[in-house]
């Protein structure tokens, strides 16, 4: 069985996710023990559980007043909310820029691990209010989108394919 313990760690350096990083940025990284390559874990990632849907419907009413966006701009190519902006063979990024911050998610496949990382960039003390209010909850999701990860990679005990 494999270990899939989601730790706490730094962002490998060879992400494209550290060249939007400037002082007073939050950067934040994750990551578990798993075979998958960026897309098929980031598709994982987002596919968020009943109980982080509840919260993201939550945060879309409190936020509507001030007019941050609820379903991320349009674009051809996107993973839940979030437009891809780039995808080199290992690693892929997504998000967006809002009024209150402009944010990143790297999902970075290395050595036989997935990495999740989010860079966040304050565009104002609304921002920043909000980033420290969500903390906690950004925290949950993304741990918990880690260990879905590792649980997908696992071999299922019955020995069927999954689907």
């Amino acid at each position: 069985m494999t270990e899939n313990r989601v730790r706490k760690t730094d962002l490998p350096a060879q992400s494209m996710l550290h060249s939007r990083r400037t002082p007073g940025d939050f950067l934040d990284c994750y990551s578990v023990a798993s075979p998958l390559p960026p897309r098929q874990a980031a598709e994982i990632i987002v596919d968020f559980p009943g109980w982080a849907r509840v919260l993201v419907a939550l945060r879309n009413v409190v936020t509507a007043p001030f007019g941050l966006m609820a379903d991320g701009p349009d674009s051809a190519d996107k993973l839940g909310l979030f437009p891809v902006e780039t995808e080199p063979e290992n690693e892929i990024i997504a998000g967006f820029n809002d009024r209150h911050l402009n944010f990143r998610v790297s999902v970075l496949s290395e050595a036989g691990s997935v990495y999740l990382a989010t860079w966040v960039q304050p565009n104002n003390i609304g921002g920043r209010l909000y980033l420290a209010a969500i903390m906690p909850f950004h925290i949950m999701i993304a741990r918990n989108a880690l260990a879905r990860v590792a649980q997908f990679a696992e071999p299922p005990s019955d020995g069927l394919p999954r689907t």
